[in-house]
C-alpha cells in the first residue's frame, strides 16, 4: 500500500521536466482570464444547451427556459473546485494539472485513476466536439449549396430517434430529414450505414496538423477569444430581435419539471465549463500565481457565466424549448424563429461560421492535450515506452497522437452526442473531486509547505467542492455510471499489469528499500 500510495515531491517533479527554473513569468491576470475565456468557450455553450433545455425523453426531464437556473448551480459548483484548483497551480508549478496534483498528494495510484479519466475529459470530450462541429458545418456548406446527406453526417441512433418522433406525430423539418436517413443509407446485411462523415474528416485533418507540429501563440489565442464572444453577442443581439416573451412560460411554465429538471440540465452543462482549469496549466507562466490565477480563473468564470446565461434566454426566447434537443441548437433556435427571412438567413450563416471556427480550436487544443497526458504517464513508467516517443523530425509526440485521433474520429462517426456528453461530465467532475480532496490532505499531512495562494474557508470550500460534484455526478443517468465505472476497471487492470510493475518512482522506492 505504501508503494501504491508513493507521492512525488515538488523538486522531484520540476527536475523530471528539465525546466528547474521555470518558463518566463509573462502572464498577468488579463492574459489568464483570455486563456481561460479561450478554453471554455466552445461546444459546451454550441451545443450540449439544447440537451438541457429539451431533455430526453424517457431518460431525463429538460429544464426548459428555467436553464439560466442551471447555469448558475453549475458556476458555483465549478467556482469552488476553481479555487482548490488555484491552491494547487500556485503550490505545485508544474504542467500535468489534475494528474500531477494528484502524483504531489494522493500518490501514484490515484494519479494513475485520474491520468486515466483524464481521457474522458479530453478524448471522449472531443468527440462530442467533433459531432457538434459536424452539425454546424453541415449547415454553413449548406448555404452555399452543397448539401451533405443526413446518412453522412449523424448516427443511427439519433437518426433511430429522429424516426420515432416522426412516428409519434413530429413534423419539424430536421426529424424528418433524419428519419429518412434509415431508408436513404447504403445497407449491408440489412443494416444502414448511417455514420458522420465530416465529424471523421475533421478529427483527421486535426491528427495530421498535430502530428507535423502546431504552435499556439497568446496572439492567436486573443484573436479565437475575440471571434468565440463576438459570435455568441452576435447570436445574443440579433435573437433579441426574435424574442418572443410567451416563450418563457408557454409548454409547462418557466420550469416546466421544476427542480428535477434544472439540476439534470445542470448536470449536462457542465461540459460548456470543461476547459477552465486550462489557466491552472499556466502557473509557472503567471507573473503572481498566488494574486493572478485565482482571478484569472474565477474571473473566466464569471465572463462565461453571463454569456451563458444571456445565450440561453435568446434561445429559448427564440422558439419553443422543447425544439432545441439537437447538436446545434442556436441554429436550431435561429431556423424555428419567426420574423425578418433575411436577417435569420445571414445570422444562420454568421454563427455557423462562427461555430464552426471556435470549435475547430477547441479541437486543436484538446487533441494536443490528450497525448501529452499520454506522455506524461510513460514517461513515469506508467505506460509503455512507445507512448513517449517523439517524431525525429516533427518532435511531436506522434504515435500517441495518431491514436488518439483514430479513437477520436471512429467514435464521432457513430457515438450520439448526448452519450458522450454525459460520460465527459462525470470523468472531469470526478477528477474536480480528486483534486479538491487532495487539498484537504495536504493541509493535515504538509501544513508548512509554502502555498502562494491559499483556498479560503478550507476546509468548507473543499468540501463543498466535492459535495457539489458529487450532486451533479448523481444527477447523470444510471447507464452513464456504469460506462464510468467500467473504464475505471479497465484502468485499473492495466496499471496492476503494467504500470505498476515498470513504474520509475516505485523502482526507486523499492531501491532506497533495498539499500
Amino acid at each position: 500500500m505504501s508503494q501504491l500510495l508513493a507521492r512525488k515531491t515538488v523538486a522531484e517533479l520540476t527536475a523530471e521536466t528539465g525546466e528547474v527554473t521555470g518558463l518566463k513569468r509573462a502572464l498577468g491576470k488579463w492574459h489568464l482570464t483570455a486563456l481561460g475565456v479561450g478554453a471554455i468557450i466552445g461546444a459546451g455553450i454550441f451545443a450540449s444547451t439544447g440537451t438541457a433545455i429539451a431533455g430526453e425523453a424517457g431518460v431525463r426531464p429538460g429544464a426548459g427556459p428555467a436553464i439560466v437556473l442551471s447555469f448558475v448551480l453549475t458556476a458555483i459548483t465549478c467556482g469552488f473546485a476553481a479555487l482548490c484548483y488555484a491552491e494547487f497551480a500556485a503550490m505545485v508549478p508544474i504542467s500535468g494539472s489534475a494528474y500531477t496534483y494528484a502524483y504531489s498528494s494522493l500518490g501514484e495510484l490515484v494519479a494513475w485513476i485520474i491520468g486515466w479519466d483524464l481521457i474522458i475529459e479530453y478524448a471522449v470530450g472531443n468527440i462530442a466536439v467533433a459531432i457538434s462541429w459536424a452539425g454546424y458545418f453541415r449547415e454553413l456548406v449548406g448555404h452555399f449549396g452543397i448539401n451533405i446527406p443526413a446518412w453522412m453526417s449523424t448516427d443511427i441512433r439519433t437518426a433511430t430517434q429522429a424516426a420515432a418522433a416522426v412516428a409519434g406525430g413530429a413534423t419539424d423539418a430536421r426529424s424528418i430529414e433524419l428519419a429518412g436517413a434509415l431508408t436513404a443509407a447504403p445497407q449491408v446485411l440489412g443494416i444502414p450505414l448511417v455514420f458522420n462523415i465530416p465529424a471523421v474528416l475533421i478529427v483527421a485533418a486535426i491528427t495530421v496538423l498535430l502530428v507535423y507540429g502546431i504552435r499556439e501563440s497568446a496572439v492567436s489565442n486573443s484573436i479565437m477569444v475575440v471571434i468565440k464572444v463576438a459570435i455568441l453577442m452576435f447570436f445574443i443581439a440579433v435573437g433579441t430581435v426574435f424574442l418572443r416573451p410567451e416563450h418563457f412560460t408557454a409548454h409547462g411554465g418557466f420550469a416546466p419539471n421544476g427542480f428535477a429538471g434544472i439540476k439534470a440540465a445542470a448536470a449536462i452543462i457542465f461540459f460548456s465549463y470543461i476547459g477552465f482549469d486550462a489557466v491552472s496549466t499556466a502557473a509557472e507562466e503567471a507573473k503572481d500565481p498566488g494574486r493572478d490565477m485565482p482571478f484569472g480563473i474565477i474571473m473566466s468564470l464569471v465572463i462565461c457565466t453571463v454569456l451563458f446565461i444571456l445565450a440561453a434566454v435568446t434561445m429559448t426566447g427564440m422558439t419553443d424549448w422543447r425544439q432545441l434537443g439537437t447538436a446545434e441548437p442556436m441554429l436550431t433556435a435561429l431556423n424555428l424563429a419567426s420574423g425578418n427571412p433575411t436577417l435569420l438567413t445571414v445570422s444562420r450563416i454568421i454563427v455557423a461560421l462562427g461555430a464552426v471556427v471556435a470549435m475547430t480550436t477547441v479541437l486543436l487544443v484538446f487533441q494536443l492535450g490528450q497525448p501529452r497526458i499520454f506522455f506524461s504517464m510513460a514517461r513515469d513508467g506508467l505506460l509503455p515506452p512507445w507512448a513517449a516517443k517523439v517524431h525525429p523530425r516533427f518532435r511531436t509526440p506522434h504515435v500517441t497522437t495518431i491514436i488518439t485521433g483514430i479513437f477520436v474520429a471512429v467514435f464521432a462517426a457513430f457515438a450520439n452526442i448526448d452519450e458522450v456528453v454525459n460520460l465527459t461530465n462525470i470523468g472531469t467532475l470526478f477528477a474536480f473531486v480528486l483534486v479538491s480532496v487532495g487539498i484537504l490532505i495536504l493541509r493535515v499531512k504538509e501544513p508548512g509547505r509554502e502555498r502562494p495562494f491559499r483556498t479560503p474557508f478550507s476546509p468548507w470550500v473543499p468540501l463543498l467542492a466535492i459535495g457539489s460534484c458529487v450532486f451533479l455526478m448523481v444527477q447523470l443517468p444510471t447507464v452513464t455510471w456504469i460506462r464510468f465505472i467500467v473504464w475505471l476497471a479497465i484502468g485499473l487492470v492495466l496499471y496492476f499489469a503494467y504500470g505498476f510493475r515498470h513504474s520509475r518512482l516505485r523502482k526507486a522506492t523499492v531501491g532506497r528499500l533495498d539499500g
